[in-house]
């Protein structure tokens, strides 16, 4: 395990690079905002439809080789990628390209990934697990977006791009050594061999996250705090610069204390033993209410004091959010159901910051914020309400290899 943190460390932070160096030049290529932003879009479209498709294949095929192979494909890109900048090749049609074929790859890369790394622990180290992999992902984009401004300095443009390639490459050549701990949860194709397509179909995946009240309770908070929040990136930034009279210089001191409190987030959500959706409620909706005092700082100082908390309650939100959807279901469908959810996620990744905008253009930072934090927060308490109005169907599972202890009939109050 701590061989493999290390290996997404030096992945998360090569990735980080080529993100930040990726917008750059495609703003010196096109010297278009939007162009950056569809470059973006681009890479994360596949996502929508493939990614069920990549987590049956997560499903089918042994674990390891399918995440050795996908981080080996995904380094081979970035070189290509290298090569094409160094000769001064690349152009704007070349770069979507690249970006949608690198989607692809990740909607397998990414639930393989993720599972290989729950299997190197015991039962009960997987909620920890997930949230030292939060720690790692946090502290990679620190350093990869550091990096970033040095290697182009100093390197040039395609030298960042060949870095990226070397950190997949260093995660492909570490996996062969892994070896699951003792009394770990081992998924259907966590060994040797790949299960019959027959028995791992992409329906099978959708029927069960359908009929699972909590995971679409998981999903219907995730949405609402991706949509009315968590884009502080844009919320913030125009409220800093906006109604607070700040410069760069101020937002940079907010991104940093942002940053922090991340890190520190994942540092509180990697102690957690017992993560539920009730718990991912409760954060999103206190971090909501902190977000509607936040639109109504009378100083950059009043913010400053906020953001750290906001930032902490976020990051613990979605550490428990992971750890619940990655050991909820049955181990031999856990990669359709991560499938699922990348679907869903795009969805609201992909229209999220869009409908934010819109919302900041009507009703401005302040109200967006503060509109924003109330949405979700009503929204939660008001499915919290509905829960308690009906009676609990118990949802039974068949005990497999890989189910955590004691989730045989968890209800619909879990």
């Amino acid at each position: 395990m701590r061989w493999w943190s290390f290996a997404n460390f030096v992945s998360n932070a090569g990735t980080w690079m080529q993100l930040t160096v990726q917008n750059l030049l495609v703003l010196q290529i096109t010297g278009s905002a939007a162009a950056t932003g569809l470059s973006l879009s681009v890479q994360a479209a596949p996502a929508l439809l493939i990614s069920l498709f990549g987590g049956a294949a997560v499903d089918r095929w042994p674990r390891k080789v399918t995440a050795a192979v996908s981080q080996a494909l995904l380094g081979a890109i970035a070189f290509a990628t290298a090569v094409l900048v160094a000769l001064d090749r690349l152009d704007m049609t070349s770069l979507m390209v690249l970006a949608a074929v690198t989607g692809v790859v990740a909607t397998v890369d990414g639930p393989a990934c993720a599972l290989l790394g729950n299997d190197l622990v015991p039962v009960a180290d997987v909620p920890s697990a997930i949230g030292v992999g939060a720690l790692v992902h946090q502290a990679g984009c620190l350093v990869g977006t550091a990096l970033a401004g040095l290697t182009v300095g100093f390197l040039g443009t395609a030298a960042a791009y060949a870095a990226n390639g070397l950190s997949f490459l260093f995660v492909a050549s570490v996996i062969p050594f892994l070896r699951p701990a003792p009394g770990a949860a081992r998924g259907a194709a966590a060994g040797g061999r790949a299960r019959p397509a027959q028995d791992m179909t992409v329906r099978e995946g959708l029927v069960f996250f359908a009929r699972r009240p909590r995971l679409l309770a998981l999903a219907g908070i995730t949405g609402v705090s991706a949509v009315f929040g968590r884009n502080y990136g844009l919320t913030l930034a125009v409220l800093v610069t906006g109604p607070l009279a700040g410069g760069a210089g101020a937002f940079g001191t907010v991104s940093t204390v942002l940053a922090a409190g991340g890190i520190l987030g994942a540092l509180l959500g990697a102690r957690m033993r017992r993560p539920s959706v009730r718990l991912v409620g409760l954060l999103a909706a206190s971090g909501a209410l902190l977000q509607v005092v936040a639109g109504l700082s009378p100083s950059l100082a009043v913010l400053l004091a906020l953001v750290l908390p906001m930032a902490v309650v976020e990051s613990v939100s979605d550490t428990a959010g992971r750890a619940v959807l990655q050991t909820d279901p049955p181990a031999r469908l856990r990669g359709r159901v991560l499938g699922v959810w990348g679907s869903i996620g795009t969805v609201w990744n992909l229209g999220g910051p869009p409908a934010l905008g819109l919302l900041m253009e009507l009703a401005g930072a302040r109200g967006a914020l503060v509109a924003g934090g109330l949405v979700i927060a009503g929204a939660i308490g008001a499915g919290h309400l509905l829960r308690g109005r009906r009676t609990p169907a118990p949802v039974t599972l068949g005990t497999q290899e890989g189910d955590l202890a004691g989730k045989a009939a968890l209800s619909t109050a879990a």
